[in-house]
């Protein structure tokens, strides 16, 4: 039997929090902090413009070889300017269940993004985890940061993202 994996990433935004959900509770925002090189397409004919619990989100990415698959999430909870999860309904994994949580601090917002996966093909699975699914994925989040950096700006003084 394949293992359930997870990532977390936190991350300071200096951006107010009816800011930062304005744009991370838009779908088609995601594309923006996407590395291309994933080939990332919403091909959703009736997604909606605003995040709502039960919307299903149809993508095609190609994150192998680039050969595109086909991918579909649905938000399963929303609370407004809070948080709100995805869930993998058809699509590259067994399990993707992606938590993203938003916080006010003082001069900004504090994102969490947490994502337990696992992938199919029981051991074959965790192969290729280890060869490359693991750092693919620490790579997109990667992009994230920084593409969250370069459109909201640098959080002032240290670098906080934590893993």
């Amino acid at each position: 039997m394949s293992k359930v994996y997870s990532i977390k990433t936190v991350q300071k935004i200096p951006i107010s929090l009816t800011e930062a959900w304005a744009f991370f509770s838009k779908p088609d925002n995601l594309k923006h902090i996407t590395p291309a090189e994933l080939g990332f397409n919403i091909i959703s004919k009736h997604h909606g413009e605003n995040m709502y619990g039960g919307q299903i989100i149809e993508y095609t990415v190609s994150p192998v070889l680039g050969i595109p698959l086909y991918w579909m999430t649905e938000i399963t909870h929303v609370h407004d300017q809070n948080y709100f999860v995805d869930e993998q309904r058809y699509g590259p994994y067994s399990l993707w269940h992606h938590q993203h949580h938003f916080r006010a601090i003082e001069n900004g917002v504090e994102m969490t993004d947490i994502v337990h996966y696992k992938l199919p093909l029981f051991f074959l699975g965790d192969i290729a985890h280890a060869l490359f699914v693991k750092a693919q994925l620490q790579k997109i989040f990667d992009h994230r940061v920084t593409a969250v950096e370069n459109r909201f700006g640098k959080w002032e003084g240290e670098r906080e993202v934590r893993r």
